[in-house]
């Protein structure tokens, strides 16, 4: 069977077959890298979880963007509203518990989402200098808050909040050994694990990492990827949201409301991002609110939508992809495992530049070969990797998968256009 036969017979199965048999090929890779490099933290249960954590705010952030873009209004002030949803996430956590915490955060998200709609929908402000006015404004706003009320709290500054409380966690009964009714199940993926089976055991450890000991609002965060596929695509609503972003004016001409489907759009790209920022608060990653502590998810979130071409399962992948080097790099104690995902990227470029070949693309053959070859030659040459190299990698990620795959990508027709009722 040739490689292109294969790849039409994974085409034709169901979407989350196909995304089961990727993650599948990505753990055989990170699983033959950890032979050849000697290491074992690339796929650790810790490491999965990690990611799962650490993926959270960014996927978040990126599925708001995509309900905004896909209304057709740009939203680059998502970062802003992650600040907004963390601060308000924080105090509500602290004065009315976590679940109320979470609702208030979305709800502050929520509000800096609104006054994007304002500027951009109503005003026609353009939607670059309304996303920038809140990435200024929200961290002042924050600072101001904290001073007036923070301050007042003990083990509170003008620039963090005291601890706050976490919510319950789930481990999957059986999978991962997780109790019913004070019964504790067996834990099979954990018995997998121990056998020590090449690739099998690698597999089991990454999947106990993402079925134990994970946080409910982990849980509901990841819950909204196939909330969204539908909402977008299988029903009404989204289906003129939608049409905001492709032609307005055509969903004018059929009375469909434009300017209360932006709203809606934009409204909840900022709950969502909120959601994120409340996260962000919780125990799962700060245990409080932290000045400065959304380290640009925002604008990472942003980067999944794209490279995810503007679709939840694909916002998803892009956000994983960004979140496992952040997880790995902070529990990778001795510089091992980071520097074996330089060989990791080796691996990747040679398949893509064979990839390429096949389709004759000898350009982008031979553009990923010779990276391919610097970086591999990287790998060889140092025994460890400056530590700014985990937290530039999504950014590079990005950069390359619009170099090879931009001809893939199509954003909204209409995303970022002005719309006047009327004017068609």
């Amino acid at each position: 069977m040739t490689s292109i036969t294969l790849a039409k017979n994974v085409k034709s199965l169901p979407a989350w077959a196909q995304w089961m048999i990727y993650a599948a090929v990505g753990v055989l890779v990170l699983s033959i890298v950890e032979e050849i490099a000697d290491t074992d933290g690339l796929t650790s249960a810790t490491t999965s979880g990690a990611m799962l954590r650490w993926t959270v705010p960014i996927l978040l952030a990126g599925l708001g963007g995509l309900f905004s873009e896909r209304a057709g209004v740009v939203n680059i002030g998502l970062e802003g509203m992650l600040v907004l949803g963390m601060w308000f996430g924080a105090w509500g956590t602290i004065n009315y518990g976590p679940w109320a915490g979470l609702l208030i955060g979305i709800i502050g998200g929520a509000l800096g989402g609104l006054v994007h709609a304002i500027a951009t929908v109503t005003f026609g402000v353009d939607h670059i200098i309304s996303g920038v006015a809140i990435l200024i404004a929200a961290p002042g706003i924050a600072r101001f808050l904290s001073f007036e009320i923070f301050t007042n709290y003990d083990g509170g500054s003008i620039t963090q909040s005291p601890r706050v409380e976490g919510v319950g966690k789930f481990t999957m009964p059986f999978l991962s050994g997780g109790n019913i009714g004070g019964w504790e199940s067996p834990d099979i993926l954990g018995w997998f694990r121990d056998q020590d089976i090449p690739f099998i055991s690698d597999l089991a450890d990454v999947s106990l990492g993402l079925t134990s000991n994970l946080s409910l609002m982990t849980m509901i965060a990841y819950a909204f990827v196939p909330i969204s596929a539908w909402v977008l695509w299988r029903t009404r609503f989204g289906l003129r949201l939608r049409i905001c972003g492709e032609n307005p004016q055509a969903g004018e001409s059929q009375g469909i409301n434009i300017y209360r489907y932006k709203y809606i759009g934009v409204v909840l790209s900022g709950a969502l991002s909120g959601f994120g920022g409340a996260f962000i608060a919780s125990p799962e990653l700060n245990g409080i609110y932290l000045e400065g502590s959304t380290l640009n998810r925002g604008f990472i979130g942003l980067a999944a939508l794209i490279i995810g071409n503007w679709r939840p399962g694909g916002v998803l992948a892009g956000a994983l992809l960004f979140g496992y080097p952040l997880a790995l790099g902070k529990r990778d104690l001795d510089g091992s495992a980071t520097h074996s995902l330089l060989l990791v990227i080796v691996l990747v470029l040679v398949l893509l530049a064979v990839w390429a070949w096949r389709r004759d693309n000898t350009v982008d053959a031979i553009l990923a070969g010779g990276i391919a070859s610097l970086s591999f030659f990287w790998y060889v040459a140092a025994n460890s990797v400056p530590d700014w190299w985990v937290d530039i990698q999504p950014f590079v990620i990005v950069l390359l998968v619009l170099v090879f795959f931009s001809q893939r990508l199509r954003m909204p027709a209409a995303d970022g256009q002005p719309y006047r009722k009327g004017e068609s």
